[in-house]
């Protein structure tokens, strides 16, 4: 058996999940979505809402977030000569001065080195393609002569938040505040770490009234949530490189709480995977700045965390690859089904699960 799940495979996780169970929207309040906690020793489930999470946690126990902010990283715009339609998307900063970014392009096929790409009214920001780096990747220099605060206000403002491409409907105003979580500070991810997006400012003052300690941590989510695995011997699969700073001040906290066997809560896979990128031969949490590609899924013995709160992840994807690991595979399969069964919304703008 134990063979077997070394070798995990990625049809294990799919599963059917109706259309209609994918949110579109956030819920009209933060801490207002629906919430499962689920005992990954009893299996036992609950149903409550979200703001409920606070009589699960006492004094000292220590919650880590993901402080990354997420930027308006796609655009819209037009190639030069033919006026086609081009969507790019924003992923990293590579040179301040040059103005140069590591962009996806859509439709990649069309876009050549040397092409110039057009954005905005009267062509308010130009880009001239000057490497390929992958099929799909691009490196744009943007030709913009004015100072630096005013090109990436320019840029910032002809972009659009990042949705998800499962959530079928174009970008509105209210996203740009709704698909980030209220502590977002650091600023560098192109999707936003879902979990957090939950938690209101009261819910926040409860838990610290409560004595629940606060731990933040950074990793800037990178597209390489969203990609797809294309292999089905999940040791073959690659997670792309994500940017990740662990201070010393977090990692304290969680040590801390550890030493006093008090419970630390990751909220979110991003999370997660910072917290188990970054670990002691004793099982502790270390300070790091740097880059993680660590890639989770069953069977996996995690160091730091003791319990965790997820969205409920989409079929083959690598987030429900990681909450399988942590509760067993079995139980999130049957909890999946619950959470169908009893209507609870799916992905970013979704419902949240508790595991304890």
């Amino acid at each position: 058996m134990l063979l077997f799940n070394r070798r995990m495979k990625l049809s294990k996780f799919r599963y059917v999940l109706p259309e209609k169970l994918i949110a579109l929207h956030p819920a009209a309040n933060r801490d207002e979505s629906r919430l499962m906690v689920l005992n990954r020793k009893t299996g036992m489930i609950e149903h409550k809402v979200f703001r409920d999470v606070l009589d699960y946690f006492d004094n000292q126990d220590v919650m880590v977030f993901n402080d990354t902010r997420v930027f308006p990283a796609r655009l819209r715009g037009n190639k030069e000569k033919t006026g086609a339609e081009i969507e790019v998307f924003l992923l990293r900063e590579l040179n301040r001065d040059q103005r140069l970014w590591d962009v996806l392009v859509d439709p990649a096929r069309k876009i050549r080195i040397g092409n110039k790409l057009y954005f905005g009214e009267n062509d308010m920001l130009v880009a001239e393609v000057i490497d390929n780096t992958t099929s799909r990747g691009r490196t744009l220099r943007f030709l913009y002569d004015g100072p630096y605060e005013e090109f990436k206000k320019t840029l910032y403002e002809l972009g659009e938040t990042p949705l998800p491409k499962f959530i079928k409907r174009e970008a509105v105003p209210e996203d740009r505040e709704r698909y980030q979580t209220i502590f977002a500070k650091n600023e560098g991810a192109v999707a936003a770490p879902t979990a957090g997006m939950h938690f209101s400012r009261e819910l926040m003052k409860r838990l610290e009234i409560k004595g629940i300690d606060f731990s933040f941590v950074t990793l800037h989510v990178g597209l390489g949530n969203f990609r797809s695995v294309d292999v089905e011997d999940l040791t073959k699969h690659k997670m792309d490189s994500e940017q990740i700073i662990i201070s010393e001040e977090a990692a304290n906290k969680v040590n801390t709480a550890k030493s006093l066997r008090k419970h630390v809560c990751a909220v979110g896979t991003t999370t997660m995977r910072t917290l188990e990128s970054s670990v002691s031969t004793d099982g502790l949490l270390k300070p790091y700045e740097g880059w993680t590609n660590k890639f989770i899924f069953p069977p996996y013995e995690f160091s730091v965390a003791d319990s965790m709160i997820s969205n409920f992840h989409l079929p083959l994807s690598t987030l429900l690859m990681m909450v399988s690991a942590f509760a067993g595979f079995d139980r999130i399969m049957e909890a999946y089904q619950v959470a169908i069964k009893e209507k609870y919304r799916f992905g970013t703008y979704g419902d949240a699960m508790l595991i304890i």
